[in-house]
């Protein structure tokens, strides 16, 4: 088997960095109590004012004050771990937050769907460079060795056991995950590398150390399977992002909302489901939330028609108080059935398909501007049809010709402007609703080609009267 771990060495600070429109503002992440608040964590730009982790904020503010400041939630970094586990999910059923900071999963049954590891790596790599996570992949022939390795390489693929000796022989000690005692006890001995260590006999290492370090050894080198505990991907997706500013326009909103569809999307296609409901939350300061829902005629994941859709309904929202912060919640996560596809397709690029026509159109006009039609029992044209907002096609009546445009008022027809081309077909219907006809139809033709369908009431003369076009 071929295991890979992605490590995520800033995951508390791109956790954050992410819901920022600006990901190059200087900014520090705090911890500790109020009396004395200390760096814990700060990127690129903030080192380069001479902020270090680990700092005081006493000392940092006097270096410089152009930084932005953050909790360190340990909450939110387990929120985020397993929101990668979900994302991980897509490619590999057996998927694991067994270390802090990292995903494990396996990876040599994916391969054929996936392609070959360099080319499977790549789209890794992009995947968490759109969701904003910086990180080191390394795939190993078992996920202790790939999580140990991890810590020294970026891009390293193992094939075999015996390059895994020779790559986990020239580890430090105190590289190797052992408890720090060990690690410190070891090099006293002179013991520097973990292939000085293997080659020491089993039995003196046995004397002076206690089981768990022969067994996680063993581990390492694939002679004994560590039990880990899988992923199970939830039934809900709840995030919700933490503005840095009272914000009063839907412009405002527009960064949040696209990465938390994003976030959204990435959720569904790692548990190979779709959203067909979900819920915006915009939090007040001492106010109820305004809360928006979406909603879809079919279950779709797609991050950009998501996205598309959440924007068409925030923007018809007015905002009545400052937003302080920015929740999605979606419950309703049915599978997801894809589109069928031709081979060779020849819809022009820039048109859309009608599935995400259909809902940025209803997005923009309201659910009740959008709908479709379907055929009722009624012989009169004008009740033979009835609108409807369901998903399934409009099939037409079998043997039958109506026309596809019915006029609103139906318009008299001069005598010599069209001839007849078919009919009479002879209508009688509607008594029981007091609404009773009795008209004569005829297919006729007009001088420029068009056809139409028009009727004369049974026992009256004059003129046609044209009803409908056909297409």
């Amino acid at each position: 088997m071929r295991w890979v771990c992605i490590l995520f060495p800033q995951l508390a600070l791109d956790a954050v960095l992410r819901q920022r429109p600006d990901p190059d503002e200087p900014l520090a992440l705090l911890t500790g109590p109020a009396q004395r608040r200390v760096l814990q964590a700060v990127n690129a730009s903030a080192r380069a004012l001479g902020l270090r982790a680990g700092q005081s904020m006493t000392a940092a503010q006097a270096l410089s004050k152009a930084f932005a400041t953050a909790e360190y939630d340990v909450a939110e970094i387990e929120h985020w771990q397993q929101f990668l586990a979900a994302w991980a999910y897509r490619f590999s059923s057996q998927v694991s937050v067994h270390y802090p900071r990292a995903v494990v999963f396996e990876i040599e049954s994916s391969l054929g769907l996936f392609g070959s590891w360099p080319q499977f790596e790549a789209r890794l790599r992009t995947e968490l460079g759109e969701l904003g996570f910086r990180h080191r992949i390394v795939a190993a022939p078992n996920p202790v060795a790939a999580r140990v390795l991890a810590n020294a390489y970026d891009g390293l693929l193992v094939p075999d056991n015996e390059a895994l000796q020779h790559h986990l022989g020239q580890l430090p000690v105190d590289r190797i995950a052992l408890e720090p005692a060990v690690a410190t006890a070891l090099s006293r001995m002179g013991l520097r590398t973990l292939g000085q260590v293997q080659a020491l006999p089993r039995h003196s290492l046995a004397r002076r150390f206690e089981a768990q370090v022969l067994k996680h050894l063993d581990a390492l080198f694939g002679e004994r399977r560590l039990a880990l505990a899988f992923y199970l991907p939830p039934d809900r997706f709840d995030v919700r992002i933490e503005l840095n500013f009272d914000v009063q326009s839907n412009q405002a909103l527009l960064f949040p909302l696209r990465r938390l569809t994003g976030d959204l999307s990435a959720f569904l296609c790692g548990r190979d489901s779709g959203v067909q409901r979900f819920d915006l939350h915009l939090e007040h300061a001492g106010l109820p939330d305004t809360v928006i829902k979406v909603g879809l005629l079919s279950a779709e994941r797609d991050p950009a028609m998501l996205f598309e859709l959440a924007r068409g309904r925030l923007e018809q929202v007015q905002v009545e108080a400052p937003v302080r912060g920015f929740r999605l919640r979606a419950e309703d996560l049915p599978s997801f059935v894809p589109q069928r596809q031709e081979l060779f397709d020849d819809r022009p690029q820039q048109s859309l398909p009608w599935e995400q026509l259909r809902e940025r159109l209803r997005a923009r006009l309201g659910d009740d501007a959008v709908h479709g039609l379907r055929f009722q029992a009624d012989h009169r044209p004008e009740c033979a049809w009835q609108a409807r907002v369901d998903n399934q096609l409009c099939t037409g009546l079998a043997g039958v010709q109506r026309p596809g445009w019915l006029l609103t008022q139906p318009l008299a027809i001069h005598e010599g402007s069209a001839s007849i081309l078919m009919g009479p077909e002879r209508i009688e219907s509607g008594w029981w609703d007091g609404d009773d006809v009795r008209r004569d139809y005829y297919l006729v033709e007009t001088r420029s080609g068009q056809q139409g369908w028009a009727y004369r009431a049974v026992g009256e003369g004059g003129p046609l009267w044209l009803q409908g076009w056909f297409a």
